[in-house]
């Protein structure tokens, strides 16, 4: 079969490796053109699809639907069985073989291993392009390759003999393929000695040593070194019962998919997890049925002691169970710097993964529960609420539906979900002496800690068994692996660093010396960066704003991140994205308090503040150029505001960076004069309008305004009450919008503020048209147009001819509404504003619509469709199609109609925005449109 150009190959490749599941629009532009796309890359990748289509169903007549390459959550979903996917039958092959292992069966589990691997006929997505190719989402399934390669070397050397040829095969194939995977070349050397071949064994060591040597300049790891001294012992000791690989079941797909959307948000599991079979035994009996009753499990114990690390393991292993989905929420407890999640941000996550639209959440927090019941009635869904404050904080967010289970992880008992929701608990204490030891020999190396049996027994006591502190121990010795585990011990012992008081108050108190340990070993640069990382406002931060906080070079704040990933002080949660355990950021404020003066903290945080501040307004400046603005002092000295080359670069990082510039918001009260506080919210008010975030955009207003009246900052003031007038509105609260935008009119005038005043009576007269008060609306605009002509902005003046048109629309007078629309078409021509262009051709179109000037309108609709493309705007570009649906409906083109409706819906589902339920209404009730 010949499918097609390389890009369309790569759309195949992406849907094939999401089988079952939806992969979005943007998910493909990103994938297909990275940072750069073209203006046409959706409806690129509509004909891709469409092709694919013809090639997978030929015998599909046109127009009908298609059974297998469907619409779903704002892009396509293929839909193949086990049978017709390689992939598919390979993840269920491994899957059986994970559970004969755990079963006793190792000779059936290597079988099985062997059988799926053979289905392998080289890399993930051959053919396609290498840019797309090298994403992690092709990545992820090689790993899953490699993965089962190991479990079946580790099954055959756990007993699982009689195939071993077969596994050789295999294991030879990878090994050729990943020669600098330590795992992999230790399982191979392993197997070989295992089978008698010693002297190849030992080849292979001393090839793989060399080449290690040549190409990064290190020694073996203690895998490889491990593997070596198997080789060198004819009659090796024997194994434990082998473990499944920490990735098992990565990627697995679930058959009985629903066609709704099927979150899948478990944080990937540990491979160094080890112990707890006596807590997951209990765990295993408290799984509900399919038509049993809703199950919550509570998995209580102090800071530090695993909590988290159980609960995503044991989803992990039974995610499958779980077909419609699987839930995670960190519900920020216990976060030492900023306040728990609230119910309704954590309700709002929850429906953000079923794809509920914004403008589908209701207000109230029992109509929102009420929502929540409803979308999993008839589901069978794993929710992990984890790190909870109080069983008030969890109650509403716990699944009703026969067949869910929730999984709750805090460090209090909650003994209120145990009294009133029935839960069951489930308390973790340390580690016991053996799987701490466990720990650190998967960790370090079992003959590493086998050598100094003395010393890692004073480690665990000193330790106190306590897993994070284990983890960040043996981080430090693993990146020193000449370092004597006895030294470490001692200076633990010097440092007083017992772990036992750890279960009293405050929990940080004899964590602190363990901490110590990775933290000494960075370099001064790393060192300064992980301290100042506790100013940082919000959840997760990129490298340029690392670079900004710590005022480094953007390759020198790499450097930086990734000594700190490699020692467990950070994580990167997706690439260029990174934080921190909640304990570990509490160790950084007291650094930061102990060793930066004062004035240094204050340098810091206002670097990166002013970073988000200035990035955010550069964004803005390329999502509207032409709008009126704030003007900003100067940037604080070394920081480093990003810049976006077009349209889409702007929007995507305002995507990204939502909730650190919602949380800087919230901080701005802090920086010197309070400036920051209002600017940030002024800034981000087209973004948040746009994206229909009017609850947001309430919430930041109103802190705008309370910071500019703390600091007597009258402009402030006045750009705070306009934006929260017009949000107000947005929301239907009209009384509360007249007020705010009369405030906002009287303070703008005693400024004398001209652009500020015409966008108030701009925002006036859109909410004198919601009620239909056209003659107020008109009286509107004469202001504005009088303001915007005295203060020579003539881009506003030409903006409110067209709002003046589209009034005129309102009030059935078309004629005039061409008038005006075409005069603002013309102003915006001669200034270049592209946006305000695109705009006036909209209106024009609708107008022409009007008189029944079909194709006129059509012309003009095309024309600002291709604008808004061309920008990037995706919004209205979708509000255009929905224009020009109208155009096809009035014109008895029922098809033409349908494909633009798609075509919205599409773009309106994949950013969020609430206008999507009308569309879609539209689609499925075309004859009431």
């Amino acid at each position: 079969m010949k499918l097609g150009p390389p890009k369309q190959r790569a759309v195949l490749a992406l849907l094939l490796t999401h089988a079952g599941r939806p992969v979005v629009l943007h998910t493909m532009v990103d994938a297909l053109w990275h940072e750069d796309p073209p203006a046409t890359a959706v409806n690129v990748i509509h004909r891709h699809v469409a092709a694919l289509r013809r090639l997978l169903e030929p015998e599909l007549l046109s127009g009908t639907a298609s059974r297998r390459l469907v619409r779903a959550a704002g892009g396509y979903r293929l839909d193949v069985t086990g049978d017709e996917l390689d992939l598919l039958r390979f993840r269920t092959l491994r899957q059986e073989a994970l559970r004969l292992e755990q079963g006793g069966d190792r000779v059936g589990a290597v079988a099985l291993l062997v059988e799926a691997l053979e289905l392998w006929q080289g890399p993930a997505a051959s053919g396609i392009p290498s840019e797309v190719r090298a994403l992690a989402v092709f990545t992820a399934v090689d790993h899953e390759r490699i993965a089962a390669v190991k479990e079946a070397a580790g099954f055959v050397l756990a007993g699982g003999g009689g195939l071993t040829e077969r596994v050789l095969v295999a294991l030879r194939r990878a090994a050729s393929e990943h020669p600098l995977d330590e795992g992999l070349q230790a399982r191979l050397i392993e197997v070989l000695a295992g089978a008698g071949r010693q002297v190849e064994a030992l080849e292979t060591y001393q090839a793989v040593r060399a080449r290690i040597a040549e190409e990064i300049g290190l020694d073996p790891g203690p895998e490889l070194e491990e593997a070596r001294r198997a080789a060198l012992d004819p009659t090796p000791p024997p194994r434990k019962r082998a473990l499944p690989d920490g990735d098992a079941g990565a990627g697995w797909d679930r058959a009985s998919a629903p066609a709704a959307v099927r979150p899948t948000q478990l944080p990937r599991d540990l491979g160094a997890f080890v112990g707890r079979l006596s807590e997951l035994d209990v765990l295993e009996t408290l799984i509900p049925g399919p038509g049993n009753l809703a199950q919550t499990v509570v998995i209580s114990g102090m800071a530090g002691v695993g909590k988290t690390t159980l609960a995503v393991h044991w989803a992990n292993r039974l995610a499958d169970r779980f077909p419609d989905g699987q839930l995670y929420v960190d519900l920020r407890g216990f976060h030492l710097t900023g306040p728990a999640m609230s119910g309704a941000e954590a309700m709002r996550g929850l429906f953000d993964a079923f794809g509920v639209p914004v403008g589908r959440v209701p207000a109230g927090s029992q109509a929102q529960a009420a929502l929540y019941r409803s979308l999993l009635t008839g589901r069978r869904v794993l929710v992990v609420l984890d790190n909870a404050r109080d069983s008030e904080q969890v109650r509403p967010l716990l699944p009703a539906s026969a067949g869910c289970l929730a999984v709750v992880t805090s460090r209090h008992q909650l003994q209120g979900l145990m009294a009133v929701e029935g839960a069951h608990s489930v308390t973790l204490s340390p580690l016991d002496e053996d799987d701490a030891f466990s720990l650190l020999a998967r960790r370090l190396g079992a003959t590493r800690v086998a050598q100094e049996a003395v010393a890692t027994a004073e480690i665990i006591g000193l330790c106190g068994r306590l897993p994070l502190a284990l983890a960040i121990v043996s981080a430090r010795a693993a990146l020193n692996p000449g370092y004597p585990l006895a030294a470490i011990a001692k200076e633990l012992q010097t440092s007083h660093g017992s772990l036992d008081a750890f279960t009293g108050e405050p929990p940080l108190a004899d964590a602190r010396c363990v901490f110590s340990w990775s933290y000494r070993a960075l370099s001064p640069r790393a060192a300064r960066l992980f301290r100042l990382l506790a100013l940082h406002p919000g959840p997760d931060c990129s490298v340029a704003a690392c670079a900004s906080l710590v005022a480094l070079s953007l390759r020198e704040a790499r450097s930086c991140l990734a000594e700190l990933v490699r020692a467990h002080l950070l994580f990167e949660n997706e690439p260029g994205r990174f934080s921190s355990h909640s304990l570990l950021r509490a160790y950084a404020t007291e650094l930061v308090d102990e060793f930066e003066a004062a004035p240094d903290r204050e340098e810091a945080s206002a670097r990166v503040l002013d970073h988000y501040l200035h990035s955010a307004h550069a964004a803005e400046a390329v999502l509207a150029p032409h709008r009126e603005r704030i003007t900003l002092r100067p940037p604080a000295a070394h920081t480093l505001p990003e810049r976006f080359p077009d349209q889409r670069a702007a929007a995507g990082w305002f995507d990204r960076e939502c909730p650190v510039l919602l949380a800087a918001v919230a901080r701005g009260g802090r920086y010197d004069d309070g400036s920051f506080g209002w600017q940030l919210p002024a800034v981000l008010e087209l973004y948040l309008d746009r994206n229909g975030r009017w609850q947001q955009q309430q919430t930041v207003q109103r802190i705008a305004i309370a910071t500019a009246q703390r600091g007597g900052d009258v402009l402030g003031q006045a750009h705070g009450h306009r934006a929260l007038g017009f949000a107000l509105s947005r929301l239907g609260r009209w009384e509360s919008a007249d007020a705010h935008l009369e405030l906002a009119l009287r303070l703008f005038q005693e400024l004398g503020d001209l652009a500020g005043q015409a966008r108030v009576h701009r925002y006036g007269a859109f909410i004198a048209n919601q009620h239909r008060r056209h003659a107020d609306a008109l009286e509107h605009y004469r202001h504005a147009r009088r303001l915007y002509e005295a203060a020579g902005l003539f881009n506003g003046e030409a903006s409110v001819h067209n709002e003046v048109g589209w009034t005129h629309l309102l009030l059935g007078e078309n004629e005039r509404a061409i008038e005006e629309c075409g005069r603002a078409l013309a102003l915006h021509r001669r200034s270049g504003d592209r946006n305000g262009e695109a705009a006036a051709w909209d209106s024009l179109g609708v107008a022409h619509l009007r008189v029944g000037d079909h194709e006129q309108a059509l012309d003009s609709l095309r024309h600002a469709l291709d604008l808004y493309r061309r920008l990037g705007d995706s919004y209205l570009e979708a509000d255009t199609l929905v224009h020009i649906a109208d155009v096809h409906m009035a014109a008895d083109r029922a098809d033409g109609a349908a494909k633009a409706l798609r075509e919205a819906l599409d773009i309106l589902e994949v950013i969020g925005h609430p206008d999507a339920e009308g569309v879609r209404a539209r689609i499925l009730h075309p004859a009431e449109s």
